[in-house]
């Protein structure tokens, strides 16, 4: 499977185009997030470049998963900036961040569907929602359920699958608009070591392809294990400020 280029209508806000030599995908300069009173996340920098692969680890409740839906327009930061393709989101409109998220992919922890479509009804459900030509993404669709491994299950109802199932349906719908960047959050959590390992290799494979990847996980041995796949920077975060994780991580 060859998730095609990411080609559709830009706004001007959103005018860079991905592979610009030396540009970052996202950026985050001296980013912080408060909420409730408090301070959950301080200081952060951070840019990923095209085609660059980073793992995201720190305890639970270090702010993961707020960090990462920073990094898509989800959250907006209290104080700092986020670039969007070199876009300042607090420049952009309503619509030009929906654009932006159609060249983002999410795979978010708790994996949900409607349990009333069939698998391959809810990967596509990104594609109905873009008013897309559903005949015209027929055989798109099709070859993407095999990628993941799906094709006998893509009748089924998402009850009926186990987790790993639902982890790389999940994966199938986060990438079915063909994005630049992946975002996953924990998406080996549920899953046992070797589905985990299934999991990795798509990811890698997607990163070979040219795509962006940062995932995050408090899984330091899936980290170890990746790092003979594929070149990655782990970051961690700790009291509230994202690192470099050492070499003997």
């Amino acid at each position: 499977m060859h998730p095609r280029d990411c080609n559709g209508p830009r706004s001007e806000a959103l005018k860079w185009q991905y592979g610009h030599e030396g540009q970052p995908v996202i950026e985050l300069e001296n980013v912080a997030y408060s909420y409730g009173g408090g301070e959950l996340l301080s200081d952060i920098t951070l840019r990923l470049q095209p085609g660059s692969f980073h793992f995201l680890t720190g305890p639970s409740g270090a702010g993961k998963t707020t960090l990462l839906k920073l990094l898509y327009g989800a959250l907006m930061p209290t104080a700092g900036f986020v670039r969007l393709f070199d876009a300042d989101v607090r420049e952009l409109t309503r619509d030009d961040i929906a654009l932006a998220r159609r060249r983002i992919g999410v795979v978010h922890q708790d994996c949900q569907f409607l349990n009333h479509l069939s698998v391959a009804e809810n990967i596509a459900l990104p594609l109905m929602v873009s008013d897309r030509d559903m005949l015209a993404e027929d055989a798109n669709l099709r070859e993407l359920t095999g990628w993941v491994g799906l094709s006998q299950r893509a009748n089924a109802l998402p009850p009926e699958l186990s987790g790993g199932e639902r982890q790389r349906a999940a994966l199938a719908r986060a990438i079915i608009m063909s994005p630049d960047v992946i975002l996953a959050d924990e998406p080996t959590g549920n899953v046992d070591w070797e589905m985990s390992q299934r999991l990795m290799r798509l990811l890698v494979e997607l990163n070979r392809m040219g795509k962006t990847i940062m995932i995050a996980t408090h899984d330091l041995a899936l980290i170890r294990a990746a790092k003979s796949q594929v070149q990655a920077r782990v970051l961690r975060i700790s009291n509230r400020r994202l690192q470099l994780a050492g070499a003997d991580l």
